[in-house]
């Protein structure tokens, strides 16, 4: 087993910022070729233009079934395959059920459950082609119940069953890795107030770039596959 992604391709959703972009840069520094998805055009443009390897950026809103499928076929078109996809495009809200807005919970819904559906049904034939890799951000919340954000927490039980159910069917074909942090301090919550930037200080929580080395070890498995691998801040298990 090797380290390298060396002339792979590898498309990553949500780069933009926070676990995103640090994922970019740790496969960029294991030689993959990337493509990245995000609604911040400007973002990921810049990021594509200082990463050292062969970058595309895509404007993409998973949400939208045509603009999933626009992220594959550009991929596909530039680097000839795909090895490796990483759907890490995901919002979260915490809010008591009674008072979660349809907008935020269809806004969490459409890009949580149907974001990873369109984005992993465009790409899956060209992962059976390459025998590549899909992995799927999951969550702790995805695992435990969670009283202040319940509806959030759904759609991340929905990430895991599906990428489960999913790696059932592929079977020898795809590997399928699901991984799980709890709180990384990212700008993750700041559509409410306080990111996690802001709530944890350094050294507190999970760093971004400790998932994105998660994520690289999973991609370079082989013939093995790391089916499931939890992240979580070291007293965490002290909540229940």
């Amino acid at each position: 087993m090797s380290e390298t992604l060396e002339d792979e391709t590898v498309i990553v959703t949500g780069a933009s910022s926070g676990i995103g972009a640090a994922t970019a840069e740790a496969l960029a520094a294991a030689g993959a070729n990337l493509a990245l998805g995000a609604r911040s055009e400007g973002r990921i443009a810049a990021l594509a233009d200082r990463l050292d390897t062969d970058a595309l950026a895509v404007e993409t809103d998973v949400r939208e079934e045509d603009a999933a499928t626009a992220l594959i076929e550009e991929t596909v078109e530039r680097f000839g395959g795909i090895d490796v996809l990483v759907n890490n495009a995901g919002v979260g809200r915490g809010s008591a059920v009674e008072d979660l807005s349809t907008d935020k919970y269809r806004q969490m819904m459409e890009t949580n459950a149907d974001g990873m559906f369109f984005t992993s049904r465009a790409a899956l034939p060209h992962l059976r082609e390459s025998g590549g890799t899909a992995i799927f951000l999951g969550s702790f919340a995805g695992q435990y119940p969670r009283s202040f954000n319940p509806v959030y927490a759904a759609t991340k039980w929905w990430t895991r069953g599906f990428a489960k159910s999913l790696s059932a069917q592929a079977g020898e074909d795809v590997a399928v890795t699901v991984i799980n942090p709890s709180e990384v301090r990212t700008e993750f919550g700041a559509e409410d107030g306080e990111s996690f930037n802001e709530r944890f200080e350094p050294g507190s929580v999970t760093e971004p770039e400790e998932i994105a080395e998660a994520i690289v070890f999973a991609a370079t498995r082989s013939p093995s596959m790391v089916s499931e691998l939890d992240l979580f801040r070291q007293d965490k298990l002290t909540d229940f």
